[in-house]
């Protein structure tokens, strides 16, 4: 981190060698996992307006930058108009983010009005617009300020900072179409699939999904890292009506802040923890799954990639941002494990990989399939046995707790001390006022608990007419949402279809139709992480899984998908993915198409809408039931208003590319500047020798940064650049045909990093009971900063004894304790240091202090 210094920031030096151990050259930065949490964060205030977030979102890319200190590429992508496939999935998030933020302003809004009806304490509600994050989607002016704003940033660092000196940049906005993870992939893949590239070429990517896990698995590189923040649970969040933490907006009592410790002067800031960032090796991953799947005395050989590939298709089962889970298969209850187990079992008569390169053997996966239907009835039935242990558990617990808790504590002066603790006691003043307080409190708890068997009347006097009905926070069990399905009992597949497809069981056709889509799905879900989009069309078009059960027959059932299919354009995307409450990001007759009640669409924006629980706690974890947009209809009802559209906005509709940026250092850089001196219209290849080995098209750009001219700032806050001697240009990968396949293994060449794991590391118990504590850095061996014996004597010597904290350096002996002999000889002019333990006698220095009881008692 930059450190301060008479409160200038004193920048890091990125070019100098990476603190971590190891030298990365590629690092891919998943926009939308930056965005997010720099324009509402969860932990801290948000940004005051829109130039706030964009300066968080460039300290954030300096941080991640800072840690990773790539070589050679640094690639920027944010996500551009998803395939049809992920877009339900966005349509159901975004309408569910438009109804908790509207419940959530409302009910806020209610308890405010109550809080100060009963004449509370709360803050002047601050005017300010609420931040819809619906806005980060593409085709918004948003998405395209941010846009300007990355161009601006790069160039500035590309100017100014020397660890961006040699750096080739390429920024991949919201106008080129694709997720942003999906386009870093599609990169990786086409220039693996180049002669130029180097085999070992180390990968860093920073996002938070775990899917990028399984996505830089598939890449089969061997040197692949995944920065992500570090996940910490259940933060503490400030209440959003009075800015104190301890409790959520429907607690808030509206108190005043009470004054903390004895200057409180932190009482208006929140205490903000700096966020950190954990490395996940895939080379590491790598091993783990080689001891897992290798299996002995197959028919076939042993390949431990495409067993790999086989372990990231088991996982899309448990669920993936295009299909919905299998009922059967919870991540939480091992499902990943069970399947792994099956596999093992079934893969010695399939007679070879479940996949090839992103293409699925559907008669190979339908045996595992079976074999998972086999058990899917024993897999309901002990989660309904775990189920209730847990609850029964809980309840006892609750009981126990409230049998063991004492039935007053006295306050004050009598109130217990906790043992061991060094400050003594506070003398006992007007111990006949103290009593007397504690009698009149017990006295007013046994009067307002009146006897268990009457029961209160509204006034507070006891009735005589029997018991009242407890409350139900009293109860021991909270409500729970009725399950109409009771997997567990005989009969559970037809009432699924009944109540989540409203057919009949008996009706095998629909069921067929249900499993035809459903492994449309998975051979789609494989071929997009493997080989890129095979359409942009095709998507999963029911809310609910079938179970493995069903997967019967599915060996011929067909898997192509149609040609040359286009993606939305980035309004149409939002048509398709917004809630009409989000519809002020559209042009006023495109709005009007989600509101107006004679609009042909008007179907597909219900104000209101269902959340099935199905079976889940949580309403974030249920289903949203909303209508599947029907793209047709969709298409026709724009027709009409594409008209409308201003030059500014038919630009934002439109598809854009990649562009590539590098500095006047760039072995690069004078070639880009000859192509703008010549005015090149043709598309040139990159020569690779300029710039590690990446291959791709260069094409000159219309509003690009070029050297001398000045690049404006679009924050007000930031200073325009002046001297600019960084280019840019536009940038598309190496192109293939329709038909090509990329070959999903390790590339000839590639050194396999050297093994981390000792043999050791796979017993469960391998820590000797210690908690387990992360390695820094990538180097196991490397020694953390540490005191030696010599500086916790020093400490003990010189801390002050009476601080009344518990700590072990106060337990050290100074020397001059132990007498004459033991003393060191006192330099010219040099106090005696105090003797602290006087009572300790030299003979038996090796006791410590006298017990506290052995101590005479001082009067």
């Amino acid at each position: 981190q930059a450190k301060e210094c008479n409160g200038v920031k004193v920048p890091i030096d990125t070019s100098k060698p990476n603190p971590n151990e190891v030298e990365f050259d590629n690092l891919y930065l998943d926009m939308n996992g930056i965005i997010h949490p720099c324009t509402h964060p969860e932990d801290k205030p948000a940004p005051k307006n829109e130039d706030e977030m964009m300066v968080a979102i460039f300290e954030y890319i300096d941080r991640i930058f800072n840690i990773v200190r790539p070589r050679r590429l640094l690639y920027m992508a944010i996500d551009g108009v998803a395939p049809r496939a992920k877009m339900n999935q966005q349509r159901s998030r975004r309408f569910r983010a438009s109804k908790e933020g509207m419940e959530a302003a409302e009910e806020k809004q209610k308890i405010r009005q109550e809080i100060l009806a009963k004449g509370g304490f709360l803050p002047p509600e601050e005017v300010k617009e609420r931040f819809d994050s619906n806005c980060i989607t593409p085709g918004t002016e948003f998405m395209d300020n941010l846009a300007k704003c990355l161009r601006y940033y790069i160039a500035d660092r590309l100017n100014s900072d020397p660890g961006w000196k040699n750096l080739t940049v390429i920024l991949s906005d919201a106008s080129a179409p694709g997720e942003g993870e999906h386009k870093i992939m599609d990169y990786i893949r086409r220039q693996r699939a180049q002669p130029n590239h180097d085999p070992n070429t180390h990968h860093c990517l920073c996002g938070a999904d775990a899917d990028l896990i399984m996505l830089g698995l598939a890449t089969h590189e061997p040197n692949f890292t995944i920065i992500r923040e570090e996940f910490k649970p259940n933060k503490p969040k400030p209440c959003a009506l009075c800015n104190q933490m301890g409790h959520e907006v429907k607690d808030c009592q509206g108190l005043p802040r009470e004054k903390q410790g004895k200057h409180d002067q932190f009482a208006d800031t929140l205490p903000v923890s700096e966020q950190e960032f954990i490395f996940i090796r895939l080379c590491v991953l790598r091993e783990y799954l080689e001891r897992e799947l290798t299996m002995a005395s197959l028919p076939f050989t042993f390949d431990f990639e495409r067993s790999v590939d086989d372990w990231v298709f088991m996982c899309f089962f448990v669920g993936n941002d295009f299909l919905p889970h299998l009922p059967s298969l919870e991540i939480r209850e091992g499902a990943i494990d069970r399947l792994v187990n099956i596999y093992k079992n079934v893969v010695h008569k399939t007679g070879g990989y479940l996949t090839e390169s992103g293409f699925v053997n559907l008669q190979r996966v339908q045996m595992i399939m079976l074999a998972v239907g086999e058990v899917e009835d024993s897999i309901f039935k002990k989660r309904k046995d775990d189920d209730d242990n847990f609850k029964r558990r809980q309840k006892e617990k609750k009981k126990r707790l409230k049998r063991d808790q004492p039935a007053f504590i006295p306050g004050g002066q009598f109130s217990p001390q906790a043992l061991g603790n060094r400050c003594s006691p506070q003398a006992i003043c007007n111990p006949r006022q103290a009593a007397f307080e504690m009698r009149m409190h017990e006295r007013q708890n046994s009067t307002t608990s009146a006897s268990p068997n009457t029961s209160l009347t509204p006034d507070g006097s006891p009735s005589l007419g029997g018991g009242i009905k407890r409350k139900c926070e009293d109860s021991d069990s909270e409500p729970e949402p009725e399950d109409n399905i009771r997997l567990w009992e005989t009969g559970w597949k037809q009432r699924y279809y009944k109540n989540k497809f409203d057919v009949d069981a008996s009706d095998e056709k629909f069921r067929r139709k249900v499993v035809q889509s459903y492994v449309e799905g998975l051979c789609w879900v494989l071929r997009y992480y493997y080989q890129g989009c095979a359409s942009w069309n095709w998507y999963y078009p029911f809310h609910y899984a079938p179970f493995a059960s069903d997967f019967e027959g599915i060996a011929d059932m067909p898997s192509d998908f149609e040609k040359g299919s286009k993606p939305f354009k980035p309004l149409e995307q939002l048509m398709g993915v917004f809630p009409a409450a989000s519809g002020n990001f559209l042009p006023p007759t495109w709005r009007k198409l989600m509101t107006d009640p004679e609009s042909s669409i008007i179907d597909f924006y219900p104000e209101d809408f269902a959340i099935d629980l199905n079976g889940k706690k949580y309403a974030w974890q249920g289903v949203a039931l909303l209508p599947f947009v029907d793209e047709r209809r969709l298409r026709a009802a724009l027709e009409e208003v594409y008209p409308d559209l201003t030059p500014e906005e038919s630009r934002r509709n439109s598809l854009g590319g990649d562009v590539l940026f590098v500095g006047k250092h760039h072995p690069l850089c004078d070639f880009i500047v000859e192509q703008y001196k010549t005015k090149n219209t043709e598309a040139v290849d990159i020569p690779p020798e300029l710039c590690h080995g990446i291959q791709g098209k260069l094409t000159l750009n219309d509003n690009a940064v070029l050297p001398d001219q000045v690049v404006e700032s679009p924050v007000p806050m930031l200073r325009d650049l002046t001297q600019n001697s960084a280019v840019s240009i536009s940038f598309k990968d190496p192109q293939f045909a329709e038909d090509f396949v990329f070959k999903a293994t390790v590339l000839p060449g590639a050194k396999k990093p050297a093994p981390v794991l000792k043999p050791g590391d796979w017993e469960k118990t391998n820590n000797d009971g210690r908690p387990w504590r992360p390695q820094l850095g990538f180097n196991r061996d490397r020694k953390p900063v540490h005191l030696d014996q010599s500086a916790f004597r020093t400490l003990g010597h010189t801390m002050p004894r009476d601080r009344g904290i518990l700590g072990m350096y106060p337990n050290a002996v100074p020397l001059a304790a132990y007498g004459a002999p033991y003393a060191r000889p006192l330099l010219g002019g040099q106090q005696q240091i105090p003797k602290l333990l006087s009572n300790l006698r030299p003979q038996e220095s090796w006791r410590g202090p006298t017990p506290l009881f052995q101590q005479t008692p001082q009067r």
